[in-house]
Parts: C-alpha cells; sequence; structure tokens
C-alpha cells in the first residue's frame, strides 16, 4: 500500500469508499496497519457514527480515519479529540461548543461528530466534519462550515492534524479545563437513566459528573439527554 506523508501521517487518500473507518478496521485486521496513518475519503457509501447511527457523508466534506498506537481504552481520549477539532475550528474563527462527549456544534448545531473504537493495539479515531453540505436529521439540527467561512478542507485536515497531536501530548488537567470552558450545558437539568439531573463536568478520570439533589454520580459513556 503506498502513502502520502502529511504532517508526520502517512495519508491513505480515496474517492469514495462505504467507509474510512472500517477499512481503517480492515487495515488492523490485515497486519497493514501502524502509528500516525490517517485514511480520508471525499465521500462514503456506509459511513456510520455512535452506536451504529448512519452518519450521511456527501462529496465535499472531511471524512478521516485516524490510527493511533493505543495499549489500553482510555476514556479520556474523547475529550482530548473534541478539544483538538474544537481549536482547529477556533484557529479559523469559528466559536464551536462541544456537547458531551464529543460532539461539535456551532450555533446549537452539530457540524461534526467523533466515533472512537479500539482494535488490537490500536485505537481508531473518525472524525467527520461537514463543510460544503449538512444531512437533514429528525432528532437535531446541522450545519455545515461555509456557513460561516470559506475554508479548504486540506488546511482543516492539516490543521487538524497538528491540534490532534497537540492535544493528545497534553496533560489530561489541560484539556479537561479546556473541555470545561468549551462545552455546553454545563450546570443545567440533563435525562439520566430516567432521572432528571444535574450536569456538572467531567472530572481527572474523564468521568461525566452528574448531581441528583444531593448525590452525585459518575457516569461513564451512558447516553444523557439535553
Amino acid at each position: 500500500m503506498g502513502y502520502i506523508n502529511l504532517a508526520g501521517y502517512k495519508l491513505v487518500s480515496f474517492d469514495k469508499i462505504p467507509s474510512t473507518q472500517n477499512h481503517a478496521l480492515n487495515m488492523v485486521a490485515s497486519g497493514d496497519a501502524c502509528d500516525h496513518i490517517v485514511i480520508v475519503a471525499d465521500a462514503q457509501s456506509a459511513g456510520r457514527g455512535r452506536y451504529q447511527r448512519t452518519w450521511v457523508s456527501h462529496h465535499g466534506n472531511l471524512y478521516a480515519s485516524f490510527i493511533y498506537d493505543s495499549d489500553e481504552r482510555d476514556p479520556r481520549l474523547s475529550y482530548v479529540v473534541a478539544v483538538a477539532v474544537a481549536e482547529t475550528l477556533i484557529s479559523f474563527g469559528i466559536h464551536p461548543k462541544i456537547k458531551w462527549p464529543n460532539d461539535i456544534l456551532i450555533d446549537g448545531k452539530k457540524v461534526c461528530g467523533i466515533l472512537i473504537e479500539y482494535a488490537a493495539r490500536f485505537v481508531i479515531v473518525g472524525i467527520g466534519i461537514n463543510i460544503k453540505s449538512n444531512p437533514t436529521v429528525d432528532k437535531y439540527e446541522t450545519t455545515k462550515l461555509d456557513n460561516f467561512i470559506s475554508i479548504e478542507k486540506s488546511d482543516l485536515l492539516s490543521k487538524l492534524m497538528k491540534n490532534l497531536d497537540r492535544w493528545r501530548r497534553a496533560d489530561f488537567p489541560l484539556v479537561r479545563a479546556r473541555w470545561m470552558d468549551l462545552a455546553t450545558g454545563l450546570n443545567k437539568m440533563v435525562k439520566y437513566r430516567g432521572d432528571i439531573v444535574e450536569l456538572i463536568g467531567i472530572n481527572e478520570v474523564g468521568a461525566l459528573v452528574l448531581r441528583n439533589g444531593t448525590r452525585y454520580v459518575l457516569a461513564y459513556g451512558d447516553e444523557i439527554s439535553m
């Protein structure tokens, strides 16, 4: 397999494939994966998000899956990636917010989704950012970067690579503080396992901190509804 080296990454590029995430998983399974590979596609025919939800993937947007060495699962990684994406958009003059755990919003509308999966000794970080188009979704509103700025996909990818490396190297207290700065819904009431609770933030190991009356609850990967 041939690679293009870009910003310290080995870049694998396609016009259209079913899923960059699945391609990355196949690379791991076949023994072709290594640290700092990124698979990008101009479009996907079977893009997916968390819990196997469909991610509509038309031409013009950024669809990328990053492969990194990872000896163990790290619940803090989703916050690292969310901050890296948010900081990338900030560098272009956008003012995003993060909806737990790692959806990126502009003016309350979703512009980016993140999917993190572990396979063998690797972690695969899938990132989809709406640039030229945004899908119509029943459950939430979406938006695209073109509504706010004109941006080249190659510039966005290059900046994203650098921010992913920067924030993956950062001490987690710095990541946590920045995530809290950018998070939406803090100190607001949310629904968790049938209860209405207050969203407090995240702790030093990446658990979601909720308050139910006088009792604090730590949640790990559970869905909350805002």
